[in-house]
């Protein structure tokens, strides 16, 4: 998630003040805009060396380590807000990590492509795998793991007890709530414990 206009509205749902555990951080971008606007203080989780760099450059706190270990170093409710952006679809254990944001955070945001999206799914019917921005890479050199659509993870958060305070679609920077599944390239979710 690197456009600005999308980082501006999940930000949006981060309460003022919180502090933030972003999994999966990237160059820290987003933690800054939370630093910045919205008073907020935290870490980043990332594995790149160059994202670690470029953290460290914006004055971003972050930590190097593979998400797959899990967050065994946290404490249960050691932030207010647990992110994870355009990871889940890069995890192997993904209950695993859900179940994690929801234990060391009193909530947790999650962002990622949405399959079900309109042109991706006109693209299956002709016979291809999408190519999008939101899922920008070829079937054969993606980092993806698996691709997911706005439907199974609502399915999935009541399999593990998540309550689902919000959800809804993005698309070209702005929110899509009637429909997201089908009209939305990106999902977005914020739960608590169940």
């Amino acid at each position: 998630m690197s456009d600005r206009k999308d980082l501006e509205l999940i930000a949006s749902l981060v309460p003022p003040g919180s502090r933030v555990l972003d999994l999966g951080c990237g160059d820290g971008t987003l933690l800054a805009l939370l630093r910045d606007t919205r008073g907020c203080s935290g870490y980043g989780i990332e594995i790149a060396d160059a994202n670690v760099e470029a953290c460290t450059r914006r004055g971003v706190n972050v930590i190097q380590l593979n998400l797959e270990a899990g967050l065994a170093m946290f404490e249960d409710q050691s932030f207010d807000v647990v992110l994870q952006l355009d990871t889940l679809q890069h995890l192997r254990n993904t209950e695993h990590m859900l179940r994690e944001t929801a234990r060391v955070g009193r909530i947790g945001i999650v962002a990622f492509p949405n399959f079900a999206h309109w042109p991706n799914r006109l693209r299956v019917a002709t016979g291809r795998m999408p190519v999008t921005r939101e899922l920008p890479y070829e079937w054969y050199d993606t980092p993806n793991i698996r691709v997911g659509t706005y439907a199974d993870f609502e399915v999935l958060a009541r399999k593990l007890g998540l309550r689902l305070e919000d959800g809804f679609g993005i698309q070209g920077g702005r929110i899509v709530r009637w429909r997201p599944n089908l009209r939305a390239g990106v999902a977005v979710f914020k739960f608590e414990r169940g």
